[in-house]
């Protein structure tokens, strides 16, 4: 208690002798690599307890002074901004209730502070924080009106954070919006975090709301966001706060904007069809109680041939499962029907059979494919509504649905490599050839692969895959050139490297010496070995190698991702034939071929 009481002491002093002191940090615009202007943090005293902003807020908080500290810090930053000469805007962090009084004066001392610095009140943009404090909206709506009328900018800071509201942004209709760092750390390596910032920006567009990018520390993260469309950006990467800083930016953010290579964007899983869920299989059947007899099961079976099963239920809740082979064989044994017709139906069903939720997710059932339990194939499983009985599906169907996801799962990663499959491949060559910056396509195969297989069984296969998978991946530059799996043991490696060739001999110089760690002594003695050709014939093949074919993509001479990958197999094709592993084709079109292995 008498600390916090020295501290608060401490702190009166310090706003009477005016002894805040403040660091700025630059907000780039990422379109024109110029700086908008620069946030002002505010300081301590070096050296005291009272140095970070985040222990002058509290001790304000806890002697009643936020408010002072508040005005004290605003002007302060006014005052040292306009003695740098710093050039563009001045960001300035307040509160709800600070923002809503200086609305109320038209501005008041806030502006009068401004003029008197030599500033224009059309360069402060006031970012508003702590948003869960914000509980009279219309007041604040009346502030900003106010404070944009006199010129003053207005921004929402820190959206997406968990205070943020997307109802006050609708609300307050500020200039700008700040997004917060989390959604920015790692956006080169997180899809879901790409998926956002895209639905943050189109919100941006439907406000007509320019969106700032704050914790920008790495160059790819800065590429991501420049090829997202965001606007502007804050961070490390652009300039750390500094009490004098420079009136430019970094020289490593300035590169990435002037480089005129995309971002290879972090592959992402196909989107949930919100639709897709169990209950698309449900088939309606009738049930039947489980008070009846089996007398009336049969009857139920009799009057309904195509029914496989019926659900016995008691009061809409499903207790079992009656599969119509397994009880018409035994209904129909001698005696069966005198000893047994009478008797409750339950006596032959299946007591657990598999019950599953009709919202749930079809991929959710994928553990059931693999379980000990595999009654549903034949007897079929049952479908709930909140528990209740909603019907019927086969097994089949749920084979036939998952297989179908598995497939589409693929074709965005190879289940193998996990590398990006079509899917991605094909929106990568996209946007190379809209963004019409100069590439390189390479399509790698296996040599003798396929009698490899044969020869050594599916899992040896496996490991030469993934050690061509990982040889690719070792020797590509990740931050501008994208790798994907078409399938089987073919490989696309779409390069914005200029040593894209080097890169090239390197992973065939390095794969054809590991591979033979995949081979016998005795296969490797004779440097080939024997298996069935595409006749069925034996035949000596050569070891397995690799081969590259690779076209030039430049000055739109491709209309389409179709004719690269085409025009890439083809040059794929010549390299296996004239096994130099690497060949380099023309550039021309190629008759336009579906992107499959071969």
């Amino acid at each position: 208690m008498l600390h916090n009481a020295g501290l608060a002491v401490t702190l009166r002093k310090l706003l009477e002798r005016q002894k805040l002191h403040f660091v700025f940090q630059p907000i780039v615009d990422i379109a024109r690599s110029t700086v908008l202007g620069y946030e002002a943090l505010m300081r301590g005293p070096a050296g005291t307890p009272l140095e970070r902003p985040d222990d002058l807020l509290r001790v304000a908080k806890h002697c009643g002074l936020a408010c002072e500290l508040e005005i004290a810090a605003c002007k302060g930053a006014i005052r040292e901004f306009a003695a740098l000469q710093l050039p563009g805007k001045l960001f300035l962090n307040l509160s709800a209730p600070l923002i809503a009084a200086f609305g109320r004066e038209g501005g008041g001392e806030l502006l009068r502070c401004a003029v008197d610095a030599g500033l224009s009140p059309a360069r402060l943009i006031l970012e508003l924080t702590e948003h869960e404090r914000v509980e009279d909206t219309a007041a604040l709506q009346t502030a900003f009106a106010n404070l944009a009328g006199q010129g003053v900018g207005l921004a929402l800071d820190d959206f997406g954070d968990g205070r943020s509201s997307l109802r006050l942004w609708a609300q307050l209709k500020p200039q700008m919006v700040k997004l917060d760092k989390f959604f920015v750390r790692g956006i080169h390596r997180d899809s879901r975090n790409v998926e956002v910032v895209r639905a943050i920006l189109n919100l941006c567009a439907a406000f007509g709301t320019p969106l700032v990018a704050e914790g920008v520390e790495e160059a790819e993260e800065l590429a991501v966001l420049r090829d997202l469309g965001c606007h502007f950006g804050q961070g490390y990467l652009f300039g750390r706060p500094a009490a004098r800083p420079e009136a430019d930016f970094g020289e490593a953010a300035r590169a990435v904007l002037r480089s005129s290579k995309i971002a290879v964007l972090p592959n992402s899983a196909p989107r949930p069809d919100m639709a897709e869920t169990v209950g698309r299989l449900k088939v309606p059947a009738p049930t039947i109680a489980a008070s009846a007899c089996n007398e009336d099961l049969m009857q139920l079976f009799t009057d309904h041939p195509a029914l496989q099963a019926v659900a016995v239920v008691d009061r809409h809740y499903p207790v079992g499962l009656v599969n119509r082979r397994n009880f018409v064989d035994k209904f129909a044994q001698r005696y069966s029907r005198e000893i047994y017709g009478r008797r409750p139906c339950t006596l032959f069903m299946n007591p657990t059979p598999l019950r599953v939720e009709a919202s749930a997710p079809i991929d959710s059932l994928i553990a059931v494919l693999t379980g000990d339990d595999q009654r549903y194939l034949y007897e079929g499983f049952i479908l709930t509504e909140d528990g209740r009985y909603a019907g019927l599906a086969t097994g089949e169907s749920l084979v036939r649905a998952v297989t179908e996801r598995r497939i589409e799962a693929a074709r965005h990663a190879n289940p193998l490599t996990f590398l990006p499959g079509n899917i991605p491949i094909t929106e990568h060559i996209r946007r190379l050839l809209d963004a019409g910056v100069g590439f390189a396509a390479a399509y790698f195969d296996l040599n003798n692969f396929k009698p490899y297989n044969d020869l050594y069984g599916y899992w040896r296969g496996d490991e030469m895959i993934k050690l061509a998978a990982q040889l690719i991946v070792a020797n590509v530059d990740p931050s501008q050139d994208f790798v994907g799996h078409v399938g089987g043991d073919d490989f696309v490696v779409l390069f914005q490297s200029e040593d894209w060739h080097l890169r090239c001999e390197r992973i065939v110089h390095s794969f054809n010496r590991r591979a033979r760690e995949l081979f016998d002594e005795s296969e490797l003695a004779r440097n080939g070995f024997e298996s069935e050709d595409r006749r069925g014939f034996k035949a000596l093949f050569p070891l397995t190698t690799i081969a590259a074919g690779v076209v030039q993509v430049s000055d739109g001479r491709f209309l389409g991702p179709e004719e690269v990958a085409s025009a890439a197999a083809a040059a794929k094709k010549a390299a296996k034939q004239s096994g130099s592993g690497i060949k380099v084709a023309s550039g021309e079109r190629a008759p336009v071929l579906m992107m499959a292995a071969g």
